[in-house]
């Protein structure tokens, strides 16, 4: 039989929905691949076996009943330790939630359910999914598989480092300043952060939040696309939603080979350090200036064009430290030695925010508006780093310098996300290659190259991104577990 979790979530659901494969085959070979390789990874911190193997028998009874089959009938799926399951922890990586239980599923946990998604377990989260390394004292530090010595990335490295290594072909993440960017890059994924509204925030909760978004990662765009075809949509108490739903994702470029056609005539502004914004790493921007000529062969006019991001600094920095003054400053008061030293640093300086400074941030958001609206009535894409940084050594909290330039906070290293954040654009990842390898290395480390589109220009970013893989191929290279 074909190893199922190396397949695609678009053809395992296929395979399930014709009854080539039951949802019992689907979930143990799930649940074996977990066993052989989550010892190495740490990627997987919660798993209910026993639960999961009673919905795999009710799917597949469904299917004998012949009853109507939702999108992603008998996937089995873990979800990032951030997003409510019900009836399973969620940990958020911290020892306040370490026995958290919740009662409901968040919307997007919800909708992958009603869409046929069987829950296993949950993946692993740097503590309040706070930076972009995955590790916390509670479940420790998650690894990559390409190199089991350095980051997965984060803070959906977990879901990152499963989806690499074979327990899964896609999964559900979320990224303020690169969440699902950066362990893309690090792990040879897409990473998909969708426009505000796309899957809407809802009530309970921050329903006017905008900095972080909720999206998908897989081993290719078109899963990504499949995921958002159940995800996203507008839902009730979520004001800020945008009125299509998750059909638009449904593209017949999305189920077939259309050999790089999807780039031709776009016009592609491309940058691998924004026009000088970026430190960026000598072996990350080799690959990335490789990929320019992709987009050039494939028929794109490309130019060195970028925004005008001066202003979005500051624009991340307050909103992020405001939002973590709404999420975390409750928790701050009860459990503050229970707390990592830059979750209370992030959090106080939102506590610590002046009118002044909410002021000013509104204002320069309102100017970045501006210059993404001038940008994109120019151009379909901008092309640029992921990352700055490869992979780096899993035993550091974070990069402190990058090419002798020192670094002061444990932001500085993701620039190259939290700037394209503050836009609000949509952002994707997508594999762009590998370093050279080490002496005795089957492969270099990944790296990937983000492309950013309009907002509500998702459908059409990811016709970009799969137009890419589709010329390149990398996303076929697997890590050597």
């Amino acid at each position: 039989m074909t190893d199922l979790t190396w397949l695609s979530t678009r053809e395992l659901a296929s395979r399930l929905r014709t009854g080539e494969v039951s949802a019992r085959e689907a979930l143990e070979a799930h649940l074996d691949r977990i066993d052989a390789v989550n010892p190495a990874l740490n990627a997987v911190v919660t798993l209910d076996a026993d639960t999961a193997r009673a919905q795999a028998s009710a799917a597949d009874e469904a299917y004998a009943r012949g009853e109507r089959l939702g999108l992603l009938h008998g996937v089995p799926m873990t979800h990032k330790d951030t997003h409510d399951t019900r009836g399973m922890r969620t940990t958020l990586g911290s020892p306040v939630f370490a026995d958290r239980v919740p009662e409901s599923d968040d919307l997007l946990i919800s909708r992958l359910r009603a869409a046929g998604v069987i829950t296993t377990g949950k993946t692993n989260v740097p503590e309040f999914a706070a930076g972009s390394h995955t590790f916390n004292p509670v479940f420790g530090t998650t690894v990559n598989p390409y190199d089991t010595s350095r980051t997965s990335g984060g803070s959906s490295g977990g879901v990152s480092a499963a989806i690499a290594a074979g327990i899964q072909a896609s999964g559900d993440g979320s990224d303020m300043g690169g969440s699902l960017r950066t362990p893309g890059s690090f792990t040879n994924t897409v990473g998909l952060r969708p426009s505000n509204g796309r899957i809407p925030h809802a009530l309970p909760g921050r329903p006017w939040a905008w900095l972080g978004q909720q999206g998908f990662m897989a081993r290719e765009v078109a899963d990504v696309a499949l995921l958002m075809q159940a995800g996203a949509g507008p839902a009730a108490g979520a004001p800020q939603s945008l009125r299509e739903t998750g059909e638009v994702f449904d593209r017949p470029e999305f189920a077939r080979d259309g050999e790089g056609e999807g780039l031709r005539g776009l016009r592609v502004g491309f940058s691998a350090d924004l026009d000088g914004r970026l430190r960026v790493e000598r072996p990350v921007r080799a690959v990335v200036e490789a990929s320019r000529s992709v987009f050039e062969s494939a028929g794109a006019h490309v130019d060195e064009a970028v925004p005008d991001l001066d202003d979005a600094d500051e624009v991340f920095r307050v909103q992020r430290a405001y939002d973590f003054a709404c999420s975390n400053g409750p928790v701050l008061k009860e459990h503050r030695d229970q707390m990592k030293d830059f979750v209370i640093w992030n959090t106080e300086m939102g506590l610590g925010l002046t009118v002044e400074e909410l002021i000013g941030a509104e204002a320069g958001r309102g100017r970045l508006l501006a210059a993404t609206e001038a940008f994109f009535a120019e151009h379909d894409l901008l092309v640029t780093t992921t990352s700055q940084v490869l992979p780096f050594d899993a035993g550091i909290e974070y990069p402190t310098e990058i090419e002798g330039t020192a670094l002061h906070t444990y932001l500085d290293w993701m620039r190259a996300a939290t700037l394209i954040s503050a836009t609000g654009c949509p952002a994707v990842t997508v594999p762009a290659g590998f370093t050279p390898p080490l002496p005795g290395a089957p492969t270099g480390l990944p790296v990937g190259i983000q492309l950013v589109a309009a907002p509500g220009k998702d459908v059409e970013l990811l016709l970009a991104a799969k137009a890419f893989e589709e010329l390149t191929g990398h996303h076929r290279v697997r890590p050597q577990l």
